[in-house]
């Protein structure tokens, strides 16, 4: 067990942060264990309630324990972390991580679709299409609620699947033959409304991630249009991205050569093309550190 290091010049709470961060990480403190109480902790490592409640507050804003009234605080499940990369579903996301998955439907019928949806999925609005109201778990544990809409065609042939272990892609894809070709998402951060919170066990406002995605077919065709609320505590998306590089920009130290010509575009006011026949003057810009030579234009006809 750690100590207090009275003579420290770091506040006390930051240490006993440290100290209770480290006995998560080691295992000593497991997942899903309730942590010693306020007195407790006071008692053991000789602070004040003051101290201890700045320690649990900042832990609790990182993620590593939660607190229930009336029940206790706890050690927070690991975070979920997967990586978006490529057009994944549900199930396959939890494989990669080593993590059960898990549906529980909530709810499926056809309706008229809303302006939305019907946007996403290029049908006419007041069409009628599915929806799908699911709960997806990790590890039996509720981390995500969902809406599907499919056009009536495709949710038809879905109505008749077992989809509580059946993934939608898994059936496009390998029973109804209609390979996924990409995916446009929308990410943004909310409050859980009482729908949401109550199918995550959240308190209402609680902080969600919501994913809206449509998976087109690799013909080109929307199947799948998907509102996705995941719980701001147990999920976090980490991604790998690469530098788009312009092929007009030189690399940094290679300038042009000497000689070299240098080119400029020019650009017309609005609306104000250059007559016919008029000289187009631009200016030219050298790169950096080397100023035009004494006595050369700053203009050139073109």
């Amino acid at each position: 067990m750690g100590e207090i290091e009275r003579s420290s010049p770091v506040p006390f709470y930051h240490q006993l942060a440290d100290i209770l961060r480290r006995d998560i990480g080691a295992g000593r403190l497991a997942r899903g264990h309730r942590l010693a109480t306020e007195f407790e902790l006071m008692e053991t490592y000789r602070v004040s309630r003051t101290t201890v409640r700045q320690t649990i507050a900042l832990l609790q804003k990182e993620g590593l324990i939660s607190v229930h009234r009336g029940k206790g605080t706890f050690v927070a499940p690991r975070r979920i972390e997967p990586e978006l990369s490529a057009l994944t579903g549900f199930v396959e996301d939890m494989q990669a991580l080593g993590l059960s998955a898990s549906a529980r439907v909530l709810g499926l019928r056809n309706e008229k679709a809303s302006a939305h949806v019907a946007e996403a999925l290029r049908v006419a609005a007041g069409d009628v299409v599915t929806r799908l109201t699911r709960i997806r778990l990790a590890e039996d544990v509720p981390v995500s609620f969902e809406y599907s809409f499919l056009p009536l065609e495709l949710g038809r042939r879905v109505a008749e699947e077992n989809l509580e272990i059946s993934p939608i892609f898994t059936l496009l894809e390998e029973k109804y033959g209609i390979p996924l070709g990409e995916a446009a998402y929308r990410i943004e951060a909310m409050g859980a409304t009482r729908v949401v919170a109550e199918a995550l066990g959240l308190q209402r406002g609680a902080a969600v991630l919501a994913i809206e995605r449509t998976t087109y077919s690799l013909a080109g065709a929307p199947v799948d249009f998907e509102q996705m609320f995941y719980r701001g505590d147990r999920i976090r998306y980490t991604m790998r991205l690469k530098r788009r590089r312009s092929s007009s920009i030189s690399p940094l130290g290679s300038p042009p050569e000497r000689g070299s010509p240098r080119t400029a575009t020019t650009i017309s006011p609005l609306g104000s093309p250059p007559e016919r026949g008029s000289p187009r003057t631009a200016t030219i810009i050298s790169p950096l550190g080397s100023p035009p030579e004494r006595g050369s234009p700053r203009t050139a006809k073109l």
